[in-house]
C-alpha cells in the first residue's frame, strides 16, 4: 500500500512513523528557528505586538486552498515558538509551569500518534496495564504502609482537588453517624483557588476559610474551627496544602492530621506542587504526614518536568473510589466485565482521556526515583542560593527562606504600583518573566524556579534585570 500524501497520510499503522519521520524534521527546524528569533523567555512587544505577528504569520486559517502540510507546519510551529513563553529558559520563573523533559516530550509523541482512548480497554488494551501499573506505583509513593493503594491520572491539581470534594461528598458515613447535611469543607486562605471553584461546581457550601497571616494553616485556629463544627449534620473536609502557589509553603500536615482524626473530619492534601519531594532523600521528611490524609493531589507537570498533563489523585485503597462507578454499555457492559475485559470509565470523570501516563512512565523508568529526587534537589537548591543572593544584595529584602523552589522578594521602598510596573516592563521588553504574590506585608516579586539546570550566573542576571528598571 503507498504512503499517501503527507498532510492525508496516518501517523499511526505500519506506515505511519515513515510518514511522520520528514514532519519531525520541520517541526523540529521551527522550533530552534523560533527560539532564536524570541532570543529570550517571552517575546518582546507586549500583547498587542504578540497578537499581531501570529495574525500577519497565520491568516487566514481557513483558506479556500491549504498551503500544503510543509509550509503550514513550519509557519505555524515557528510562529508559536517564536511567541513562546519558554520555560527552559531561567528567567522564566513566575508560574508553576515548568520546563520539560526531552525524554518525556519524545514520549508524549509516541502517545499522540498512537492516540489510546483510555474509555474502555478495546482503545487502549496496553495503555490501559501500564497506567495501572504506574498509578499503583506512585500511589505506593504516598501510601508506603497500604496494602493496595491506587490513584486517578487527571489533568492536574485542579481536576485532583474537584474528584477529592467529590469522593468526600459521596463517602460512606461511618456507623451511627448518618450524614444529613452537606459537606463542609475547612481549609486557608493559601488554599489553592480550585477548592473553592469546586465546592461550587459540586453545589456545596462555601468553604470556611480561616487565615493564614503566616501564609500557613495553623493547629490552633483549625482546632477551634472543628470543635464549632461539632452540631454539623454532614461530613467535615479538612484541605491541606503542601507547597502554596503564593509562597510553596507547607502546612503542618501532622499536627492537622491529629486535628482531623481527632474532630472526626476527612482530610484532602493538595500536594500538587510540593508532592515531589516525596522522590527526594534529602527534602521527602517536610511531608510527614502526608500518608494519613484521605486523598491527596499530585502533579508531575510541576516538580516533574512533564509535558502538560501529568496530575494525579493517589487514595489509600480503590474502595475509596467506588463513588466513580458509572456504567455505558457501548465501553464497559456488565457481560463483557464478567467475561474479562477491564472496566475503565470509573478511573475519571472524563470519557475520552488520552494516554498521558506513557510519558510518567518512561521518565519513572528512565531516572528513578533517585534520578528525580536528584533534580527535586538541585531545583530546591537554586531557591536556596537566589535567596542567599537577595539577602546580600542591599537593595532587595526577602520575604522568608522558601520552603520549595518559590522565592519572594522585591526591591526595598518599591511601594504595590512601582513593583506591578516593574513586572510588566519586564514582561513587554521579554527580559524576564516574574510572578507577583500578595501577602499581609504587601505585593512581593515571585520567582519560582522549576528548572534543574539553573545556573548561579542565571540568577545573578535576573536580580540585574529587575534592579535595572527600580526608579533611582
Amino acid at each position: 500500500m503507498s504512503v499517501p500524501p503527507a498532510g492525508t497520510a496516518l501517523a499511526g499503522g505500519t506506515h505511519g512513523p515513515r510518514a511522520l519521520r520528514p514532519l519531525l524534521d520541520i517541526v523540529l527546524e521551527a522550533l530552534t528557528t523560533g527560539a532564536e528569533d524570541r532570543a529570550g523567555p517571552l517575546p518582546a512587544g507586549g500583547p498587542d505586538t504578540v497578537a499581531r505577528a501570529v495574525h500577519d504569520a497565520c491568516h487566514p486559517l481557513l483558506p479556500d486552498h491549504g498551503a500544503g502540510p510543509h509550509a503550514a507546519l513550519r509557519t505555524l510551529v515557528h510562529t508559536l515558538a517564536a511567541g513562546a513563553a519558554d520555560p527552559a529558559d531561567p528567567h522564566c520563573a513566575a508560574h508553576l509551569h515548568c520546563p520539560p523533559l526531552a525524554l518525556a516530550t519524545a514520549a508524549d509523541l509516541a502517545a499522540a500518534a498512537l492516540n489510546p482512548s483510555l474509555d474502555s480497554w478495546d482503545q487502549a488494551p496496553a495503555a490501559s496495564t501500564l497506567e495501572t501499573l504506574t498509578s499503583r506505583a506512585l500511589a505506593a509513593l504516598v501510601y508506603p504502609q497500604a496494602t493496595a493503594p491506587d490513584a486517578l491520572i487527571t489533568t492536574g491539581g485542579t481536576e485532583s482537588n474537584q474528584l477529592a470534594l467529590l469522593l468526600a461528598r459521596e463517602a460512606t458515613p461511618a456507623p451511627g453517624r448518618p450524614h444529613t447535611g452537606p459537606l463542609q469543607i475547612v481549609c486557608g486562605a493559601n488554599a489553592h483557588h480550585s477548592i473553592h471553584r469546586s465546592a461550587w461546581l459540586l453545589g456545596l457550601p462555601e468553604p470556611l476559610t480561616l487565615p493564614t497571616p503566616n501564609g500557613i494553616l495553623t493547629p490552633d485556629a483549625v482546632h477551634t474551627c472543628l470543635a464549632n463544627l461539632t452540631g454539623h449534620t454532614g461530613p467535615v473536609l479538612l484541605t491541606a496544602t503542601a507547597g502554596t502557589t503564593n509562597s510553596g509553603a507547607i502546612d503542618p500536615l501532622t499536627d492537622l492530621a491529629d486535628l482531623a482524626d481527632h474532630h472526626g473530619a476527612r482530610l484532602h492534601i493538595d500536594a500538587a506542587y510540593g508532592g515531589a519531594l516525596l522522590f527526594s532523600d534529602t527534602h521527602h521528611t517536610a511531608l510527614t504526614g502526608l500518608a494519613r490524609a484521605h486523598t491527596v493531589a499530585l502533579d508531575l507537570h510541576k516538580l516533574g518536568w512533564q509535558p502538560v498533563a501529568a496530575g494525579l489523585l493517589a487514595v489509600p485503597d480503590p474502595s475509596a473510589l467506588a463513588a466513580l462507578t458509572h456504567q455505558a454499555d457501548y465501553l464497559n457492559a456488565d457481560d463483557d466485565t464478567e467475561a474479562g475485559l477491564p472496566d475503565l470509565l470509573h478511573r475519571s470523570l472524563r470519557t475520552t482521556r488520552r494516554p498521558d501516563i506513557l510519558k510518567i512512565a518512561v521518565t519513572l523508568k528512565a531516572l528513578g526515583r533517585h534520578g528525580l529526587g536528584e533534580l527535586v534537589d538541585r531545583t530546591l537548591a537554586a531557591a536556596q542560593t537566589l535567596a542567599d543572593l537577595i539577602e546580600d544584595h542591599p537593595r532587595y529584602e526577602l520575604h522568608s527562606r522558601p520552603t520549595l523552589t518559590t522565592v519572594l522578594f522585591r526591591p526595598k521602598g518599591a511601594d504595590d504600583t512601582t513593583l506591578a510596573t516593574i513586572r510588566r516592563t519586564l514582561l513587554t521588553d521579554g527580559q524576564a518573566v516574574l510572578g507577583r504574590a500578595t501577602t499581609p506585608t504587601g505585593l512581593w516579586l515571585k520567582a519560582t524556579l522549576l528548572n534543574p539546570h539553573t545556573r548561579t550566573g542565571d540568577l545573578t542576571t535576573l536580580l540585574k534585570l529587575v534592579e535595572g528598571h527600580i526608579p533611582r
